[in-house]
């Protein structure tokens, strides 16, 4: 499933839970992770000492991801290390486009101070960004971190961009003999949306239904052996979340809505959302189109 796994690594709390989470993945897939940390260019990191002129972030880098490999290495994981300079939220979804990395890995949230770029919003910059599978996690108090996943997460609405999520989901699932649960939500958030579901229930349904359905039928291609549909009404975000408790899932994987652009990508709000309040990894993976 994943060969090369990039992780964005500041040294912080953070960090470190999802390094330690990523290590476990990493030996269930027999995976290289490469630990990369990224000195912002985009801030005056430069001093001198000894009468030479030193960037302190690039050497800050150097004792993190060093630290990293010497924890991954107790795991038995390969690994390997980079520093490069370079705007973060920019650099990190070329780099693991560049180098061929088949999961982005990185927290919601990262440190104070030196190494501030792993703060939510380079991690939502990157979600719009990649176009490899991002991997996030919230890390506070209430954030589940367990592996190997045995409950899935699946939120669809049966657009074709949500199908290379669903077939990353279902060959995920596969791979780790995990229980898929399907949700598909009838939108009734907006007073609109209200009133046309109101008038259109049954085609509402039909189609939440017909969704769920495709991926029922794709999960019987993967050899999935246990998948549960959740119908539900209501905001598709709240609703994912809501399932996510009901369900106990370990992680949820979903589309990104989106195009490419520097500051006119747009992330799909229910994904941003997620991102944002799951407990649990949410592994968002965007449509190639």
């Amino acid at each position: 499933m994943y060969d090369h796994i990039l992780l964005p690594f500041d040294g912080s709390d953070g960090a470190t839970a999802v390094l330690h989470h990523v290590a476990e993945i990493a030996a269930a897939h027999d995976a290289t992770v490469q630990v990369l940390f990224v000195a912002d260019t985009t801030r005056d990191s430069m001093t001198v000492i000894g009468g030479e002129p030193v960037d302190a972030l690039v050497e800050h880098g150097e004792a993190v991801v060093a630290d990293a490999e010497r924890t991954l290495a107790t795991s038995g994981v390969d690994c390997e290390t980079d520093v490069v300079q370079g705007n973060p939220a920019a650099e990190i979804p070329a780099y693991a486009e560049r180098y061929g990395h088949d999961l982005i890995a990185m927290p919601t949230n990262g440190r104070r101070g030196i190494s501030r770029y792993l703060l939510g919003s380079v991690t939502e910059k990157v979600v719009r960004l990649s176009s490899v599978p991002v991997l996030t996690a919230r890390m506070r108090p209430d954030e589940r971190l367990a592996f190997p996943y045995e409950d899935v997460l699946v939120p669809t609405d049966g657009s074709p961009g949500v199908t290379p999520a669903v077939e990353h989901a279902l060959t995920l699932a596969s791979a780790l003999g995990a229980t898929v649960h399907v949700l598909s939500v009838v939108d009734t958030s907006s007073p609109e949306l209200e009133t046309l579901a109101a008038t259109s229930a049954e085609a509402g349904e039909g189609a939440a239904t017909d969704a769920i359905d495709d991926v029922v039928s794709r999960a019987e291609a993967h050899g999935v052996a246990e998948v549960v549909r959740h119908l539900e009404h209501g905001h598709p975000a709240t609703e994912i979340l809501e399932c996510v408790d009901e369900s106990d899932a370990d992680a949820v994987v979903m589309g990104t809505v989106g195009r490419r652009g520097t500051e006119r990508v747009l992330l799909g709000s229910v994904a941003e959302r997620t991102v944002r309040s799951a407990p649990v990894p949410v592994i968002t993976v965007r449509d190639a189109e």
